[in-house]
């Protein structure tokens, strides 16, 4: 392999790089550390040299030979072999000049110590050059290991970020050390290349030169701009391409499962509305329906008392068709994300007041239990008034013909009221799913309503800023606990 740097290259002009360079396929060591050993060669030959001299040359050539041996390994060590080459003729140079009679001198007296000088420049390259070899090696291990890491958790998909693309780019950015990673994509209609992911910014104009562009199938290719890469990083930016090419399908493919599932919930929704609002509405109809045309038998001499009764039912029928129609108004300003509201301090007491009013039986059979010093809220008085009436038909309707307690009481922060009710109350597993739209309460078939009222009734509480939970009720029955933000 070679290190070529990559830019702007195809995968398969990487592949031809073997037979286009000399060079080694491991980087050798950086410019810093042969910076290093160059100030190391530099400053400890001549410290060794005063040191020896300090000696009055009391040791013997071979000592004196070993002791610079000993130098330039330990500079080839930090610079690489081509300081250790130089550093070993200047360590020739130092030993013939101060070391071989004739002192300081050039001269060399007998030729065993030309022989001297020889093999130790020859021995101090050889173990250069070895311990670059080694040095090369041990990285080339140390790159191959990272290598089979990486490519084995593309290929495992144990990426960060759940294998998203964002978690894909960042993973491909830290592996090369780059400045940005992105992943463009064709616009099939025009053909141009437009950015649909990036990791990592540089402000415009200053950008570091791109350094990679690879393919990731027909329609993507991965970009890398930042430190010079090298044709061994081939596979590697291969691996990346193709996680980010899966990454942004896998993308793609659950955002049209998140679409289709929207699309499945409003489908089952609206069959659930046409099943629920077929039989509520009917009902109220109906009797509306039957009440009127007995009031229209002309045959038929009806008592004040029994036309009265018949009002009442028509009365009755009206409110709960205006009721049910109210809340499937409600529960589609909700979904649709156009519900208004107007928060202002609220006296607590007079919206319930207004509440039970509204609610059919309610006045007979709710025991209100409010202090008078409460403190207001801050809710918006309309929604808190349809809250509280569809929390009081609930639990009017199901209490079992037994009396409904509303009672709230104030914290430093919030008020929290209650509204109790003594039936037959809903396992604890199902009370979550009395706030999902077109639930009945306990699965009652015949119940009233379109199973909106608790929907709308949190909906409307989230919106203020509040929580509505249900609980269970001492004794049995159910609770529901409203949370409101006190008034500042």
């Amino acid at each position: 392999m070679t290190t070529e740097p990559i830019t702007h290259l195809r995968a398969e002009d990487l592949l031809e790089e073997p037979s286009r360079s000399p060079r080694t396929a491991v980087r050798g060591v950086g410019r810093r550390r042969q910076l290093t050993g160059l100030a190391l060669a530099v400053v400890g030959l001549p410290l060794l040299t005063l040191g020896l001299n300090s000696l009055g040359r009391s040791l013997s050539l071979e000592s004196d030979v070993l002791l610079y041996l000993l130098a330039v390994v330990a500079i080839a060590l930090v610079g690489g072999v081509v300081v250790a080459l130089a550093s070993a003729f200047a360590a020739a140079t130092l030993i013939n000049y101060y070391f071989i009679r004739p002192f300081n001198s050039f001269e060399i007296g007998q030729g065993e110590q030309v022989l001297t000088l020889a093999v130790f420049f020859v021995v101090a390259a050889a173990v250069s050059g070895a311990i670059e070899f080694a040095v090369r090696r041990a990285r080339l291990a140390e790159q191959a290991a990272r290598q089979a890491e990486t490519l084995s958790e593309l290929a495992g998909g144990r990426l960060d970020e759940d294998d998203s693309l964002t978690g894909v780019l960042e993973r491909a950015r830290s592996t090369f050390g780059m400045e940005s990673v992105a992943l463009r994509e064709r616009d099939r209609a025009g053909g141009d290349w437009v950015e649909v992911e990036q990791r990592g910014w540089a402000a415009p104009g200053t950008e570091a030169p791109l350094r990679f562009d690879v393919p990731a199938g027909d329609h993507l290719r991965l970009i890398g701009r930042g430190r010079v890469l090298f044709a061994e990083d081939q596979r590697v930016l291969d691996a990346f391409a193709a996680a980010a090419q899966t990454a942004y399908e896998g993308q793609r493919l659950s955002a049209r499962a998140r679409t289709a599932r929207e699309f499945e919930r409003a489908d089952s929704q609206r069959t659930a509305l046409l099943a629920g609002v077929g039989h509520d509405l009917r009902t109220p109809l109906a009797s509306i329906k039957v009440s009127v045309s007995t009031l229209r038998q002309a045959d038929v001499d009806w008592s004040a008392t029994e036309r009265d009764e018949l009002l009442a039912t028509i009365e009755e029928s009206a409110d709960r068709l205006d009721s049910i129609i109210s809340n499937l108004l409600d529960a589609s300003r909700l979904q649709a994300g156009a519900l208004s509201v107007k928060s202002q301090p609220v006296a607590l007491d007079e919206v319930i007041g207004a509440a039970v009013l509204a609610v059919p039986g309610a006045t007979a059979r709710v025991d209100v239990d409010v202090p008078e010093d409460l403190p207001l809220v801050q809710a918006d008085p309309g929604l808190l008034e349809r809250i509280l009436a569809n929390l009081l038909d609930n639990a009017v309707r199901h209490s079992g013909g037994g009396r409904v307690e509303v009672s709230a009481v104030a914290g430093t922060e919030n008020a929290k009221l209650k509204v109790v009710d003594h039936g037959p109350g809903v396992p604890a597993d199902q009370r979550e799913d009395l706030f999902k739209p077109f639930e009945r309460l306990g699965g009652e078939a015949d119940s009233n309503g379109a199973g909106l009222g608790l929907t709308v009734a949190r909906g409307f509480a989230e919106a203020m800023g509040g929580v509505l939970i249900a609980d269970g009720s001492a004794g049995g029955g159910l609770t529901m606990r409203l949370r409101l933000p006190l008034a500042p």
